[in-house]
């Protein structure tokens, strides 16, 4: 879902107050996260593969690539959401989850049912697809990591598997990385969980928030003697606290011009 921001002649939204005001919770930057990069490479390789090697007309084909978008895209949405939920992030992030491990049953299906080899975790060929990170990093300089490339040039890091004209080499391939993007939603929830339960919600940390600048207003009047002194009504400058001294109100305190007795403003407490 895109959201527009509307501005009118007039509008409010040029304000400086409203240019320097820092969000409370930032939210967003979902493509520059491991996981999010891990599921798009998953996704598009999961519909190549379907293009390829299954049935147009089949309903798995379907069904396996709305699960791999299904992991991408509540990625997406469980990050813009942060802003406002950390129990809406949580929950589109374990749909994520999800989503996921049922992709990844799908191509373990697809192997056992044809007969071809599954890839143990520390085989050669499972070591080297998740070792592509690590190499990349190796051999560039400190600055340059596989988070910096397009989606483009992260795929061609992955594409002597995902391109592979073997099924069982592609299939195994895609399996590595579900396990891989797995691992970082598992820690991505875990952190989110912990966090949660050490600073709260939204609206609780929404209130705190309100609660620390009532706070910082208040000692901002009371730092300041000039903070709740109104103006004459006559001549507009600053008005004092007076008492009366005689007559029906003696004793009583009001507000009088400070420029008296040239100007006799009066003003009521």
């Amino acid at each position: 879902m895109s959201h527009r921001v509307i501005r009118t002649e007039g509008s409010d939204l040029s304000d400086a107050s409203d240019r320097s005001y820092k969000r409370l919770r930032p939210s967003g930057g979902y493509r520059n996260t491991c996981s999010f990069q891990t599921a798009t490479l998953i996704y598009d390789a999961t519909y190549w593969f379907c293009e390829k090697f299954l049935d147009p007309r089949s309903r798995t084909v379907d069904q396996m690539v709305q699960a791999a978008r299904s992991g991408r895209q509540n990625i997406a949405e469980g990050s813009r959401a942060s802003a406002t939920s950390s129990q809406t992030e949580l929950r589109l992030l374990n749909v994520a989850r999800s989503s996921l491990e049922e992709l990844l049953l799908d191509f373990e299906d697809y192997l056992r049912h044809r007969h071809l080899a599954q890839w143990t975790p520390h085989c050669p060929e499972a070591m080297a697809v998740r070792q592509v990170p690590q190499k990349f990093r190796n051999d560039q300089s400190d600055q340059c990591d596989q988070t910096n490339l397009t989606d483009h040039q992260r795929w061609t890091l992955y594409a002597p598997w995902l391109e592979n004209r073997e099924p069982a080499i592609r299939a195994n391939a895609v399996l590595c990385l579900i396990n891989q993007a797995n691992f970082l939603l598992d820690q991505q929830i875990a952190a989110l969980e912990k966090a949660f339960v050490a600073g709260g919600g939204y609206s609780e940390q929404l209130a705190t928030a309100r609660l620390a600048e009532r706070e910082r207003q208040r000692k901002t009047n009371q730092a300041d003697p000039t903070q709740g002194i109104p103006v004459c009504p006559q001549c507009g400058k600053p008005m004092v606290l007076r008492t009366a001294k005689t007559g029906k109100n003696a004793g009583q305190q009001f507000w009088g011009c400070s420029n008296y007795p040239d100007c006799k403003g009066l003003a009521n407490l």
